[in-house]
């Protein structure tokens, strides 16, 4: 992809958000022509190809588009919906066990052709509706971070809003409502060949293959009028942008100011940090849910109240914390016990003695990656507490790994000291990261 190509559509994007900014009120109207310009398409498709993914219902992959001739697949793609012949295919249904454990949840994995189609829709209407996007709403920005929202929130609780009403939306993506979420987008775009563009993704049929490898397609997103592929480039932009209207709706309706209650939100995650009066903002939230065709799920909400209790956001648990220097009590944060030990399972997932085969240099490689990717995320708050006890997971797994790898039978520590693990092995060390975070002691 050239220099050009992305300067084109930057140039193209800033035009539409200085438009949407500055014109609130303005419906854009010829839209769709922008989806098939080829450095739009181009630039969509490279952005998938970086992200990867496997293939969709028709086993396409990139290697085999590469293998075709990626302009000559984009110019068959192009003239598709230049004469508006375009269908979008089935999206193949896959399921990921939750982080709990106990339930799997739904990722739909479009073909690449309507991810590249998906994702140039999501170039051209980005740019109008982040400037619509409320400031609450963390998810999918550019310029704004799950971190970000961690630290609002850190930023309320210390300045009084300590009564907390911790929400959880039941199947958020699952229960998106087509007909108002539709009304959402056509707010600002009256482009029929948009919309129609959208409509088709949101009632594109679900390919699931079952444990004999049989192929069953379903229907429901079109019977049932409601759901979202998660996994696809256009729902982060969608789940935005219905969600904005209840984060604009509590405003509007004076509920931020009467109860003092403030919205923090990433993606279906919220919480409302209230100066007092959680259990009305509560019920108003319930109600509010409840006409946007949303469920709320009342097993996992609840209201919080600090500095007595504690709850988590975001990976996150906020809470009261203790300096160990003067021992005075905060409301501070800390990486959530759960995240602790999913980085530990992942770790000795990683160290097994299915692994044995490989090199000490690979294992490392993808433990150090695995370990910074975490802390870079995890960085907020006494955070050494937490990386110390990464460190020795990650140091107990090693050694026996490499006890295993070499069917060593001597004491472990004595063959593969602390020291070497680090030195000659490269085995990132957790606390060190630490040493220039004069707020993440313990």
């Amino acid at each position: 992809m050239s220099l050009s190509t992305l300067e084109s559509v930057q140039k193209l994007q800033a035009a539409l958000h200085d438009k949407a900014k500055k014109s609130p009120d303005f419906r854009f109207y010829a839209l769709y022509d922008k989806v098939y310009r080829k450095d739009v398409l181009t630039f969509a498709y490279e952005c998938c190809k970086a992200n990867g993914g496997a293939a969709g219902v028709d086993d396409q992959t990139f290697e085999d588009i590469e293998a075709y001739g990626a302009e000559r697949w984009l110019d068959e793609l192009m003239q598709e919906l230049k004469s508006r012949t375009y269908r979008p295919l089935p999206v193949r249904r896959v399921f990921i066990p939750k982080p709990d454990g106990k339930s799997q949840r739904a990722l739909g994995v479009p073909a690449i052709r309507d991810r590249a189609v998906m994702m140039a829709a999501v170039v051209v209407l980005d740019p109008i509706f982040e400037a619509d996007l409320q400031p609450e709403q963390y998810a999918y920005r550019r310029g704004r971070s799950a971190l970000d929202a961690v630290r609002h929130v850190h930023k309320l609780i210390n300045t009084g809003h300590q009564e907390i009403v911790d929400a959880d939306l039941a199947k958020y993506f699952d229960l998106l409502p087509h007909s108002e979420l539709l009304k959402s987008v056509a707010r600002r775009v009256v482009d029929g060949a948009m919309l129609h563009l959208i409509k088709m993704w949101l009632k594109a049929p679900a390919e699931e293959t079952d444990d004999r490898g049989k192929k069953h397609r379903n229907t429901r997103n079109r019977d049932e009028g409601r759901g979202s592929p998660q996994g696809s480039p256009i729902s982060p932009l969608l789940s935005n942008l219905y969600m904005r209207r209840f984060v604009l709706g509590w405003k509007k309706l004076g509920h931020e100011k009467r109860l003092e209650a403030y919205i923090v939100n990433y993606a279906d995650d919220l919480v409302i940090c209230c100066r007092g009066r959680a259990e009305e903002a509560l019920a108003t939230m319930r109600i509010m849910m409840t006409k946007l065709k949303l469920t709320v799920n009342e097993t996992k909400t609840r209201v919080s109240k600090l500095p007595e209790e504690k709850f988590d956001f975001l990976g996150y648990t906020f809470g009261r914390c203790y300096s160990t220097k003067t021992g005075r009590a905060y409301l501070g944060t800390v990486p959530a016990k759960k995240r602790v030990i999913r980085i530990c399972e992942a770790i000795s997932s990683e160290t097994g003695r299915n692994k044995t085969q490989l090199d000490h240099q690979t294992v490392v490689t993808k433990l150090n990656q695995m370990m910074n990717g975490w802390a870079n995320y995890f960085c907020l708050g006494p955070v050494s507490k937490a990386y110390r006890a990464i460190d020795r997971h990650a140091r107990k797994r090693l050694r026996q790994w490499l006890c295993a790898k070499h069917k060593a039978t001597w004491p472990a520590t004595r063959l593969f000291p602390e020291a070497s693990l680090y030195a000659k092995y490269g085995l990132v060390c957790l606390p060190e990261r630490t040493s220039s975070f004069s707020w993440a002691k313990p």
